[in-house]
């Protein structure tokens, strides 16, 4: 049987196609940079690597280079689409619905659409991978949607209700959800590994920092408090994100710039972040960069950031004493 596994972020695609029979890696790749200039997808397979330039104004057309590069050229692992058996994606946002994996079926896929106001960015992706991989594998092969918020379901309600009335819990499932549960998992397993300890004895604060970021403090295996919330936006500063905001500046803005609730929250999910402060860019290796040739503001965005991470992990020894 094989397998390929679809990853669907904000502003990439990552991918493997693994066969069951001794859970070998046949081909592995990344596109990056999808919806801004500069795309590119590596592809590694058969002992070859190679990144290639590529034009990616959605994921659509990323998913469709990924199917072009295992199946022709030098990184050709397979004949055809036909010897795919199953397609595995990631979906971010499960709300309180979804506290395990699932087979993806029509209903599925509307509540991950009903849920997509939590998670603007990433349902709505996981959704076009879905879709895609319909067109391209035909809608019977079974696809199963992994939930990034699942793993993060053992939290303690002091960690994820918000001092708001109770009754926006009870009505609207106003609560923090926590993300990256996927990576925070197999982060968190593999540190026990490496350590030769059994989890259920280590206390672990793990951190996923890319385009997204998020830290998790996980006690005994189990998620005791992590740093987004309700939706992605929350937490630290990422590459397009604000991360924690104090609420009064939403209304502040929004009545001073005179736009909608939905421009806004385009402003705070793609224009801020390591972007809005750098005015550079959204990747911190361009940020980086800028900062070392003299840009303030890209060294104030690499700070800001750096600044995060490290007091976000000093709150979670406190949590776990």
């Amino acid at each position: 049987m094989k397998v390929l596994v679809i990853n669907c972020g904000s502003s990439s695609l990552k991918y493997q196609l693994i066969d069951m029979e001794g859970e070998k890696v046949l081909c592995k790749g990344l596109c990056e940079r999808i919806g801004m200039e500069s795309s590119m997808i590596t592809h590694e397979a058969n002992g070859h690597k190679a990144t290639t330039p590529a034009i990616f104004p959605t994921h659509t057309e990323a998913f469709t280079e990924v199917v072009k590069k295992m199946t022709t050229g030098e990184g050709k692992v397979i004949e055809s689409v036909s010897e795919i058996d199953a397609i595995g994606h990631r979906v971010v946002h499960g709300g309180e619905k979804f506290k395990e994996s699932c087979l993806i079926t029509p209903e599925v896929v509307k509540a991950i659409h009903d849920l997509s106001p939590l998670a603007p960015l990433h349902n709505p992706a996981a959704i076009l991978g879905i879709e895609a991989s319909y067109k391209v594998f035909g809608e019977d092969k079974p696809n199963v949607a992994v939930f990034d918020t699942a793993f993060h379901s053992t939290m303690p309600p002091k960690a994820y209700m918000y001092a708001i009335p109770y009754e926006y819990y009870e009505k609207y499932g106003v609560r923090r959800y926590g993300f990256h549960g996927t990576s925070h998992k197999y982060v968190s397993h593999r540190a026990a590994e490496f350590l030769e300890e059994p989890i259920e004895r280590l206390k672990l604060i793990t951190c996923h920092l890319g385009n997204g970021s998020s830290i998790a403090a996980v006690d005994q295996g189990k998620v005791i408090d992590t740093s987004m919330g309700m939706t992605p936006l929350a937490g630290l500063m990422m590459g397009t994100r604000c991360g924690d905001l104090d609420p009064s500046v939403v209304n502040y803005l929004k009545y001073n710039l005179e736009i909608t609730g939905h421009e806004l929250d385009e402003i705070l999910n793609k224009k801020s972040g390591l972007l809005g402060v750098s005015g550079v860019s959204s990747d911190k290796r361009d940020v980086e960069e800028a900062a070392a040739n003299g840009n303030k503001r890209a060294q104030l965005a690499s700070d800001m950031l750096n600044y995060q991470i490290k007091k976000t992990i000093g709150s979670y020894i406190a949590a776990m004493g």
